[in-house]
């Protein structure tokens, strides 16, 4: 007895992801007090190269509690300042944070529904629940949506289903989520022709858009082999030293009710998908569908409308921390620009990459663009600062202007599979109600192997003169 009190008393728990976002915040505003403030001109959004000077920057021992900077002399963030950050970023990411809320409510109503879990339990018999065949088909599938269309919310939709389905198979939900997760986040990585990412960084540098095909179709595939292998691992991995699994799967056929409330959900994914990549959907009116959908769904289950919005108010509930993480994740750019230490970190991961060869300045590319992504880890974000700053560093450098806008496109889409001020990753675990933490420590080998592959890729487009 003694020993099981101990041991309780020893366990430590995980470590909450708000805690960890609090320390990133929390580093993003000693860096306004120890790095030097400047600004870039900018022509639109667009950085014009060169154009980087620092501004002064001065401050009292009480600024330090209630400072601000100016538009001509620059300050540290202030204790209210960092504080109001947070809430200033969940303003800013408003539209996101309720899509997410109410990608959660729907969930709610399908889960009350009972369909979810009839077909999961269809599905699997038919392949008796063999989740090594099961796995590498679904990863490839996804994997589709996000390299050749730049899917990745759309995602959002699927990824209670996997984890559903790894939770009835006895597997972690990390595991569940690194079916859709990765392969999606490989997928951008490669982009074949993702235009979100291609449209913006391509012509920035002077080359067609979508051009180049043919060494993104090779990252696609070495990258989507070495994914599926690692997942494949993890889950032998989980399974080690358990007994064979003999799961005894319920064949009798699904009822009318499930199987409309299933026809629908699939029919409403594929006209979701449809309006977002043919009208633009902004994550505002995604949401309003994802409403729409769950009325749908209440009307099919007879729910009724009080039980409807009870089912939607506790989908919402599971994902309630993603308000928090989304907010603090964007507070962490919004501290650096108060500060006006952005741009100078951007001007000093580049200004050494063109004064050594072409290899290693294309490795100080991949390197430079893995930071930055912490800072901007929005795609067309980060390509429209990066872009007009590295593309002529890399002409008197020796690297072509395809091989710049690869490097942008291996340091974007690597960190995004693990940096936590990614909102696009922190919806994703929300939804799977998977910590960061935990997430970092399943994934981050893999991260290390796609690193040292990248690099290698990187070299060839040198050597090739891609």
């Amino acid at each position: 007895m003694a020993e099981t009190i101990e041991k309780t008393q020893t366990t430590r728990k995980p470590l909450n992801p708000a805690v960890v976002m609090t320390i990133i915040v929390a580093i993003a505003g000693f860096l306004t007090y120890v790095l030097p403030a400047g600004r870039f001109a900018r022509d639109g959004d667009l950085v014009v190269p060169g154009s980087y000077e620092q501004v002064p920057k001065s401050f009292g021992f009480w600024d330090i509690f209630t400072g601000t900077g100016s538009e001509t002399a620059a300050a540290p963030v202030s204790l209210v300042q960092l504080l109001a950050a947070i809430p200033e970023g969940i303003v800013e990411q408003a539209d996101l944070i309720f899509m997410v809320l109410f990608i959660g409510g729907m969930f709610g109503v399908l889960q009350r529904s009972g369909a979810i879990e009839a077909g999961l339990e269809r599905a699997l018999s038919l392949t008796r629940g063999n989740i090594m065949l099961l796995a590498p088909v679904l990863m490839i599938v996804f994997s589709f949506g996000s390299t050749f269309l730049g899917m990745a919310k759309e995602y959002l939709l699927v990824i209670p289903m996997v984890v559903a389905m790894t939770d009835r198979l006895g597997i972690s939900r990390v595991a569940g989520l690194a079916i859709v997760a990765i392969p999606v986040k490989v997928g951008y990585l490669a982009s074949i022709t993702n235009p979100y990412a291609l449209s913006v960084a391509q012509p920035l540098v002077g080359v067609p858009i979508f051009s180049g095909m043919w060494l993104r179709v090779v990252t696609y595939i070495v990258m989507m082999a070495i994914g599926i292998a690692f997942v494949l691992w993890k889950i032998r991995r989980e399974r080690a030293g358990q007994p064979p699994a003999d799961y005894e799967f319920d064949v009798t056929p699904l009822s009318q009710r499930h199987t409309l409330i299933l026809i629908t959900l699939a029919a409403g994914i594929a006209f979701m998908v449809f309006g977002s990549q043919h009208w633009d959907w902004s994550t505002t009116h995604l949401s309003a569908y994802y409403l729409f959908l769950a009325i749908v769904f209440a009307a099919e289950a007879k729910l009724g409308p009080s039980l409807m919005a009870e089912s939607f108010v506790t989908g919402m509930k599971k994902v309630m921390i993603a308000a928090v993480l989304i907010g603090m994740a964007t507070a962490v750019a919004l501290v650096l620009k108060q500060g006006q230490v952005l741009d100078s970190i951007v001007a000093g991961m580049v200004a050494t990459i063109g004064q050594h060869g072409p290899y290693v300045s294309a490795y100080g590319m991949l390197i430079s663009q893995l930071g930055l992504d912490l800072a901007i880890p929005s795609t067309s974000g980060q390509a429209a600062v990066s872009m007009p700053i590295l593309g002529p560093v890399g002409q008197l450098a020796g690297v072509s202007s395809q091989a710049t806008v690869f490097a942008f496109l291996m340091g974007n889409g690597l960190t995004n599979i693990i940096t936590p001020t990614s909102s696009g990753l922190l919806i994703f675990l929300a939804t799977a109600e998977v910590g960061w933490v935990r997430w970092a420590k399943f994934v981050w080998p893999l991260v290390a192997i796609l690193i040292v592959v990248a690099a290698a890729l990187l070299s060839i487009a040198v050597a090739v003169g891609y």
